[in-house]
């Protein structure tokens, strides 16, 4: 049995700017992390179903589009629905005025672009300590 940690990364709604998630999925394989990619155009029932399924310790979203704060509501209204509890981290683009707001939702972490990857692998690792 391993005791590798599973995340689950994913694009939510029309977002199609892949390049941070893609560099970041690759950030935590390096770190010792079992990553599963959901890939673009995620709805929160899509991600709520495979991170079920794939009995992931973590979620990760990332947002360049704006839409963070809706996207993210439905997350964790859906988790709650579900009975689902994992830590959801997102990053990107995300103004430091929702950020606040999102962590005042529930998420454990708000990492955004341009973080250095050692400090995105840190903050990865300090959300999985934290209970959900």
């Amino acid at each position: 049995m391993s005791t590798q940690k599973r995340i689950l990364l994913a694009k939510m709604g029309l977002d199609c700017h892949d390049t941070g998630i893609v560099t970041v999925a690759q950030i935590l394989r390096d770190a010792g992390y079992e990553v599963v990619y959901l890939g673009l155009h995620n709805d929160a029932r899509q991600v709520i179903k495979v991170a079920t399924e794939e009995d992931v310790d973590a979620i990760g979203i990332s947002f360049l589009s704006g839409q963070h704060m809706t996207q993210v509501r439905r997350l964790l209204d859906e988790m709650r629905r579900s009975g689902l509890a994992v830590p959801v981290i997102c990053g990107g683009i995300i103004p430091d005025e929702d950020a606040r707001a999102l962590r005042e939702m529930g998420v454990a972490e708000v990492i955004p672009a341009g973080t250095l990857s050692a400090e995105v692998a840190r903050r990865v690792a300090g959300s999985l300590a934290e209970p959900a």
